[in-house]
């Protein structure tokens, strides 16, 4: 969850964004652009594709800087606008994946202990790479980029119980890539 610094902060940029000021834009670029390049990466299949949206949602990003009503809420608008121009550009992909995601039957997965070691943080996001779209999507969101349930839900567009389903599967699946992973190294 962000902190009340972050979002003062996040306020004070929006305002002078508002008010035009140029080093506002390149501020909010720099303190943005790994967070939103890492979640972007989870959703286009290239790195290439990834710097190509991300370009694409910083020109939304300054030409709807002004529609934004509430500052504190930078972070999401900004996940939105990040999410919301991926999938349009691979939204055939993206019905696709989703389509063969939501037909696999992941009721039968195997619950594990859910602490990871930093040392395991390269093997989580190797794993991550395995998973779909839609569960990359609320891990790194909610683990990763730390947005509580409720943000989630608003990035997504999609209801808070939908958001602790997806939740609740991504992790049993992301569990089973790494138990799968473990037994290749047995």
């Amino acid at each position: 969850m962000r902190t009340d610094r972050e979002t003062v902060y996040s306020e004070w940029l929006v305002l002078r964004l508002k008010d035009g000021q140029k080093p506002a834009f390149e501020e909010l670029i720099r303190h943005w652009e790994k967070r939103l390049f890492y979640y972007v990466r989870r959703i286009v299949p290239t790195e290439e594709d990834a710097w190509d949206v991300l370009q694409q949602t910083w020109m939304k990003v300054l030409k709807g800087i002004g529609s934004l009503k509430d500052h504190g809420a930078l972070a999401t608008w900004l996940y939105r606008i990040a999410r919301d121009t991926a999938l349009s550009r691979w939204r055939e992909e993206y019905k696709e994946r989703a389509r063969r995601d939501e037909s696999n039957d992941l009721t039968g997965l195997e619950a594990q202990v859910d602490d990871f070691r930093p040392e395991d943080a390269q093997r989580v996001h190797r794993a991550l790479g395995r998973l779909s779209v839609m569960h990359r999507e609320v891990l790194t969101l909610y683990f990763l980029d730390d947005l509580s349930m409720n943000q989630v839900a608003e990035v997504l567009e999609v209801p808070l119980g939908t958001v602790k389903s997806r939740l609740h599967h991504a992790k049993s699946a992301l569990r089973s890539v790494l138990s799968q992973e473990d037994g290749r190294h047995d």
